[in-house]
């Protein structure tokens, strides 16, 4: 979603680079770019300004002035300022004292409340939580249903006396007022200690929607009350959260679909503006495709200093240790790489989500933005299907699959030859990458690293002699008379076996007369 603005705050900072000293107008053209950089990433104008002149009032003080690398000090204030209209810090939720916690869902219809209520279900059912799904939104149609299907998909029980409307001409019965009183009954009757209350939504903003929002609200009093709202509806994203502030007095907010193509003025504006932090956000259509929100991994993510962080969570989340002790005890025994530990850690990695997403966590990602986004996540399942159509000989050892081999892999994964011939290249390479570093011979490829280079180093002082050093001037030259010396007086070779360094008389070997002389005597 912040493609657009990393980009172009990337191509800002890039101009700063290498000076020593900012000058007034440097900062001036800095500002005026980042702020036509927010303006097209849809940020609320109030907001911007606001942004511009705290980044432009601090650049100019000592804080940059006095900075050894004043770009990057620069870089430092921007990231700082971003943390903070984003929320400052990670909000997590209030739990009630006296279960159970009750989370109220508002939002317009369509922002995608019902499919994140089963989101935030499963997350907290993760955490070691009882959650329970309260269905409330009688009118829009089959609204109950899907909240019952994304129940069931979490492995959460939802309360739903009423089945609402199935279509858009069916007059709404029922009272969500009762549903929601009901449903926190339910939950201490069943003891649940988490409510998610789902609640209906409009079209646009309207006084009986707010009213219905406020009587629920009134009727439950809820722990939390979550605004959730489309990242995707650019400027009015503000209005749309003021109006439902002053009706339903939200506390936090969550944003949905922060995985589309929009500009995502909506994230840097609502925090700022309502002054409530953003404390989730859905990533995708999945219910996995969910986190918790933080300020400074955003900020990261949008300056192209990527996110680490919540990387090594997923891998922590979502890697199977048993497998990874699996792997490092191949490699401390140094066993051979084979293509079914090549499947392992390839369903170890889907584990862990989209690659696209894993990639796009990685610092400076945008150098290779567009071949992320051509990137085809089916290729992997492409890959997965040529490695299961081996049988299990092949896999253990890959240098039989020949020719007539190929073609009966290609045929049973439905790929071409020329792609079985392509994963097969990868995968030597990889093999052979994994037993350089089993070895401890560092990464193929790399100059000075690895057993090979401290060999090299050795044999190359190998069979020289440690230079005698004297404290005595007057010894040292004598000490080099005597090896010239005998240097001299030593044989070019052996002769008739003797060593080479034992000395001999020639005349005892019978020689004829003036012979001496070829023996360096």
């Amino acid at each position: 979603m912040f493609n657009s603005l990393s980009d172009r705050l990337t191509a800002t900072f890039k101009n700063l680079r290498g000076k020593g000293r900012l000058t007034e107008a440097d900062i001036d053209g800095t500002a005026r770019e980042i702020r036509r950089a927010l303006l097209d990433a849809d940020v609320a104008v109030p907001v911007v300004r606001a942004f511009v002149a705290q980044v432009k009032e601090r650049a100019l003080g000592l804080e940059v002035s006095e900075s050894l690398n004043p770009g990057q000090q620069v870089v430092k204030i921007v990231n700082e300022e971003l943390v903070g209209i984003l929320g400052g810090e990670t909000r997590r939720l209030n739990l009630a004292k006296n279960p159970p916690t009750v989370i109220m869902l508002a939002g317009l219809q369509g922002a995608g409340k019902t499919t994140l209520a089963g989101k935030l279900a499963k997350h907290l059912k993760a955490e070691g939580h009882t959650p329970l799904l309260v269905a409330c939104d009688l009118q829009r149609p089959n609204a109950v249903k899907q909240l019952q299907i994304n129940g069931e998909r979490a492995g959460v029980p939802v309360y739903a006396p009423h089945p609402g409307v199935s279509s858009e001409f069916d007059t709404a019965t029922g009272d969500p007022v009762s549903v929601a009183r009901d449903g926190i009954a339910e939950a201490k009757a069943k003891l649940h200690d988490i409510v998610i209350v789902d609640t209906a939504g409009r079209l646009g903003v309207d006084t009986e929607m707010m009213n219905q929002a406020a009587n629920i609200r009134a009727a439950i009093n809820p722990d939390e009350v979550l605004f959730v709202i489309d990242a995707m509806i650019g400027q009015d994203a503000v209005n749309t959260a003021l109006a439902f502030q002053e009706g339903v007095n939200f506390t936090g907010v969550v944003l949905s679909k922060l995985d589309g193509d929009a500009r995502g003025g909506a994230a840097l504006s609502v925090a700022s503006i309502t002054g409530k932090p953003v404390m989730f956000a859905s990533t995708g259509e999945n219910l996995d495709d969910f986190e918790i929100f933080h300020p400074d991994r955003m900020a990261s993510r949008i300056l192209d200093m990527g996110d680490v962080m919540t990387l090594i969570e997923q891998a922590e989340k979502n890697w199977d240790k048993g497998e990874a002790e699996r792997m490092a005890k191949k490699f401390a025994d140094q066993e051979d790489f084979t293509l079914d530990d090549f499947l392992a850690q390839m369903a170890q990695i889907k584990k862990m989500g989209s690659m696209k997403k894993l990639l796009g966590m990685m610092p400076g990602s945008q150098i290779s933005r567009q071949q992320l986004e051509q990137f085809d996540e089916r290729q992997i399942d492409r890959v997965e299907a040529i490695v299961r159509s081996m049988t299990q000989h092949e896999r253990v050892a890959p240098k039989i699959i020949n020719g007539s081999r190929r073609a009966r892999i290609a045929k049973g994964s439905g790929v071409a030859v020329s792609e079985v011939n392509q994963m097969l290249e990868r995968f030597t390479e990889a093999q052979k990458m994994m037993k350089k570093m089993a070895a401890g011979g560092g990464m193929p490829g790399m100059p000075g690293s690895g057993k090979g280079a401290a060999r090299k180093a050795k044999a190359k002082g190998k069979g020289k002699k440690p230079q005698q050093k004297f404290g005595n001037p007057a010894k040292a030259a004598q000490a080099e008379l005597e090896a010239k010396n005998k240097k001299a007086s030593a044989p070019a070779g052996a002769a008739f076996g003797q060593g080479a360094q034992e000395d001999f008389d020639p005349s005892s070997l019978n020689l004829p007369a003036g012979f001496e002389k070829y023996l360096g005597k």
